[in-house]
């Protein structure tokens, strides 16, 4: 009795104008699947503590307020902290969504367009995400009065 034959997947459900073409792409896939298993070890780590000291170290949800964030992002160590764990995060999940757009997307044109719509919304994100963490003012003043709160100096 011989053994039956098996044909690989997908070989008979893909027209050949929409076969992917060939070609070593170098060294990309490797270091992207490095950057994805050490950004999520790094990932893990400050999420945690992120989440420890908004959470169990400070006074639980009803503790995060406007006041708190205005207090942690006048440290330093913790806009630096913010800003590694968005871009962390935005570039890890990026990776992620752009293999699957490479395992599931068949054609070459939809594969591009999808790809493109994904980096440009990281790079918005991460503008965005940078810009608010290193311009945010919790004591601003409008039409020259100060909005002064509690955690705000003395005018």
């Amino acid at each position: 009795m011989a053994a039956p034959i098996v044909e690989s997947p997908r070989s008979g459900r893909i027209s050949p104008q929409y076969r992917r073409s060939g070609g070593s792409r170098g060294n990309f896939e490797m270091f992207a699947w490095l950057f994805m298993r050490l950004s999520g070890v790094v990932l893990v780590v400050l999420i945690f503590v992120h989440l420890y000291m908004n959470l169990i170290d400070g006074e639980g949800i009803e503790g995060v307020d406007f006041g708190f964030v205005a207090g942690k992002w006048a440290d330093p160590l913790w806009q630096v902290w913010d800003l590694v764990m968005l871009w962390l995060a935005m570039l890890h999940g990026t990776n992620g969504v752009r293999v699957i757009i490479n395992d599931y997307a068949e054609k070459d044109s939809t594969r591009f367009w999808l790809k493109n719509v994904l980096y440009v919304s990281t790079v918005v994100i991460i503008v965005l995400g940078t810009l608010v963490i290193f311009t945010f003012d919790p004591c601003p003043v409008v039409n020259g009065v100060p909005h002064v709160a509690d955690y705000c100096p003395a005018p």
